[in-house]
């Protein structure tokens, strides 16, 4: 589930519908501030508020060579990155490619990311 406290809007969660807490991995706000996306470890995409309207593609039902651990929403909310803990990058909307490290020999498996100035 989803918790807010102090003044941050709640938008809504998944209790109920099946999914583990394990199976979500990672939590990006829409940049207006009025919603947030849910990611689980298959890719699978979940859009709250209005990042319900705003759903750019997912990797769930796709084979993974490793899981998902985090995502980044690009700055004006067109899209998104998806990484998976053996570098991987998936990319989607507005984001662009910028390469990955999958297939490279990692000294220990990537825990997240995050967009940098707005470019990935």
């Amino acid at each position: 589930g989803v918790f807010s406290s102090g003044n941050a809007p709640f938008f809504g969660s998944l209790p109920g519908m099946g999914v583990h807490v394990s199976d979500i991995v990672g939590i990006a706000p829409t940049p207006d501030g009025h919603g947030y996306w849910l990611v689980g470890s298959d890719g699978g995409i979940f859009g709250f508020g209005t990042a319900g309207s705003r759903f750019y593609g997912s990797m769930g039902g796709k084979h993974l060579n490793a899981p998902i651990v985090s995502m980044a929403p690009t700055v004006d909310g067109g899209g998104y990155w998806l990484i998976a803990s053996d570098g991987g990058i998936f990319y989607f909307g507005d984001a662009k490619f910028y390469g990955s490290m999958a297939g490279q020999s990692l000294n220990a498996p990537v825990i997240g990311a995050a967009a940098v100035n707005g470019t990935g």
